[in-house]
């Protein structure tokens, strides 16, 4: 009997509960960090760039490793795949502790990067081997919306364990988590696999790496060293050129590591990239709010995650919403309407003023959650649902890669703009050279330097400085969020392929071929269903 007709198992839901587990673990680490970013500033004396790569460091290596892991994953075993990413987390994690500077800490997150690359796909992909097409898209959905919640829990619950323990502790609170999904998974998730997948290819997962971490380094240190040193335009130009010769290779092999013929069906093609636009506006705005509220509004960590939390609220109506959501307005209406809510979000927090307290920020928060609720979960899980089951892994890869770079540029562009705003308004005149360099590293270090010498001038200059540099960051952000939903209502099929009669999760079509309905064909995962024929829509724009 074919898998796509078997009995669904039934435990079926409890196995996904073990899967949520894993994905709450990986959503939890993005941010966690964030609210420790200051105490780390201060405790390791890591600056402002340093920062940067310890967030970047997991985000980047996440993303360069996730076609290669999801690869692996189809080939040798879906399930062994996701434990022993887990198991790999928990013990980068347990190094993480134990760092006693900034580089020891960016090489734990590297490996819980790597780790993590190996998790994220596979929870995906397990879906189609658990749940039949009817249940598929809620399967996914609860998913994706574990994920996107782990966002604004990482910082409260990070906030909670720095106000009792070390900075270390938010890395040790992962050890029992991954231990308990490892278990989970092993007792409830059946194994499933493509013996049939395409081996690895090396040089094409080196040309990932390569060129993503140029770009970010490029990006963060173009604000500091300027975008005409040289170091900063060799890295920008290696990273184009690794990135290219990747394209190239991937559009000229069989079986490609990286399958760019994934994006030739219009919904798989505009849901990614409604993923990644809002992860470059998520990441980038998320990453100004916590040294706004423990440095300008004086809050310590867990005030800092605890004010998150009206954005947790939106992310959860918009997690109950989206699927009578989407039946009703299909993805493209249900991706452009949270893009919009993201952008206005973003626009009204681009308005804080000094005196405005955090009445203000808690007023905008429950629309910036809702709208990134009902972009990430609906793009997600409508991408997910037009793959073969055959590729489950690698066209998750594919949808997490995108989302992953779309951060990492984020974190990276934002904190350049924040960096520059804030030195720009920065006062430092009459302070010793060493106090003056050190003030403008981070908002953080101004006030340590303030206090130190008994200056609340400097410190009255530095938060207005920040201030003025996070404006800076959520006007761009809001106006970018408004031209991706205008970019999607343009571009984007108004249908639900996913959703039409006997339509479940099918082979996406190898090539784009000519538009409107064409014949089925034979394909390597199986008939190729012409899907945007199949539901009614002839082209990528039709209202």
């Amino acid at each position: 009997m074919p898998a796509s007709q078997a009995p669904p198992s039934p435990r079926r839901w409890i196995a996904l509960v073990a899967v949520a587990l894993s994905v709450l673990v990986i959503g939890f680490d993005t941010t966690v960090l964030n609210v420790a970013l200051p105490d780390l500033a201060r405790q390791l004396e890591v600056g402002t760039g340093q920062q940067q790569w310890i967030v970047d460091a997991y985000t980047v290596v996440f993303a360069a490793a996730l076609l290669p892991a999801g690869l692996l994953g189809d080939r040798f075993g879906r399930r062994r795949t996701l434990v022993l990413g887990l198991a790999l987390f928990g013990a980068a994690s347990l190094l993480g502790t134990l760092a006693s500077g900034p580089g020891s800490l960016i090489a734990a997150r590297t490996v819980m990067g790597l780790a993590a690359a190996f998790v994220m796909p596979m929870s995906m992909a397990v879906v189609p081997a658990v749940f039949p097409p009817a249940e598929q898209r809620r399967a996914t959905a609860l998913l994706t919306t574990m994920t996107a919640i782990g966002v604004p829990l990482g910082p409260i619950v990070g906030g909670l364990l720095l106000r009792h323990y070390w900075w270390g502790s938010i890395f040790l609170v992962n050890v029992p988590l991954v231990l308990l999904g490892t278990v989970a998974c092993l007792l409830l998730l059946p194994e499933s696999a493509d013996p049939a997948a395409p081996r690895l290819d090396p040089l094409a997962a080196l040309l990932a790496i390569g060129g993503l971490s140029a770009l970010t380094w490029g990006v963060i240190e173009g604000g500091d060293l300027g975008w005409d040193d040289a170091r900063v335009l060799g890295a920008l130009a290696g990273s184009l050129l690794a990135l290219t010769w990747l394209v190239r290779r991937s559009r000229h092999r069989e079986h490609p590591m990286l399958d760019l013929r994934l994006l030739a069906e219009p919904v798989f093609r505009w849901c990614a990239v409604a993923v990644t636009l809002v992860s470059v506006v998520l990441l980038g705005g998320f990453f100004v709010l916590p040294a706004y509220f423990q440095s300008v509004l004086g809050t310590d960590a867990l005030g800092s995650g605890l004010r998150l939390m009206p954005m947790m609220g939106g992310l959860l109506v918009a997690s109950r919403t989206g699927e009578r959501l989407v039946r009703r307005f299909a993805p493209r209406g249900v991706i452009g309407a949270g893009l919009v809510l993201t952008g206005l979000a973003l626009l009204l927090g681009s308005r804080t003023s000094a005196g405005d307290g955090y009445g203000w920020t808690a007023l905008w928060l429950p629309l910036f959650g809702a709208g990134l609720g009902l972009v990430l979960i609906t793009a997600t899980a409508s991408a997910l649902l037009l793959l073969p089951a055959a590729k489950a892994g690698v066209g998750s890869g594919l949808v997490q890669t995108l989302r992953q770079v779309g951060g990492a540029v984020g974190v990276a562009v934002f904190g350049a703009l924040l960096a520059a705003g804030y030195r720009d308004r920065l006062d430092t005149d009459g302070l010793p050279g060493p106090a003056a360099q050190s003030a403008r590293g981070s908002v953080t270090a101004a006030d340590a330097v303030a206090e130190r010498i008994g200056d609340p001038a400097l410190a009255a200059s530095a938060h207005g400085a920040y201030l003025h540099g996070m404006t800076l960051v959520m006007l761009v952000a809001g106006v970018l969020a408004l031209l991706s939903a205008a970019l999607v209502a343009a571009r984007m099929p108004g249908t639900d392929p996913a959703a039409a009669p006997d339509a479940g999760p099918g082979p996406v079509p190898a090539a784009p071929g000519p538009r409107g309905p064409s014949p089925a064909a034979p394909g390597p995962d199986g008939p190729v269903r012409p899907v945007a024929a199949a539901a009614g829509d002839p082209g990528e724009s039709s209202a």
